[in-house]
């Protein structure tokens, strides 16, 4: 019996580090959602994301609030193919925090080949 209770365990703990490992790999800079699929909920800061002279929506604001809780996700949404096709500008997109006066934004973190202000 002893043999079978040693394969079990050995059985159990396989299986949990390739759970782990699977949804380790799963998971990106925003979790479980993709940067793309986040950067639709940033369709309010399309505007503000190709001027600079735009008004920042409240609702933009927001999100970007949300998102920004984890500046890794935040810069993958501005740099997403969303993002891209949707004609946002990276290097004015990562004006909308300090625009949207967000106190705990992540200043001088490096987006790509751009800083966040």
């Amino acid at each position: 019996m002893a043999p079978s209770f040693k394969f079990i365990c050995l059985f159990a703990l396989i299986l949990a580090i390739a759970m782990g490992l699977r949804t380790s790999e799963a998971a990106g800079p925003c979790g479980k959602p993709s940067p793309d699929e986040e950067a639709l909920k940033l369709a309010p800061c399309a505007t503000a994301a190709q001027d600079t002279k735009a008004p920042v929506s409240d609702s933009c604001c927001a999100q970007v609030r949300s998102i920004g809780q984890n500046p890794s996700c935040l810069c993958a949404v501005m740099l997403s193919n969303t993002a891209k096709a949707s004609g946002i500008k990276p290097e004015i997109a990562i004006t909308i925090p300090k625009r949207c006066n967000i106190a705990n934004r992540p200043v001088g973190y490096k987006c790509g080949a751009y800083t966040l202000p």
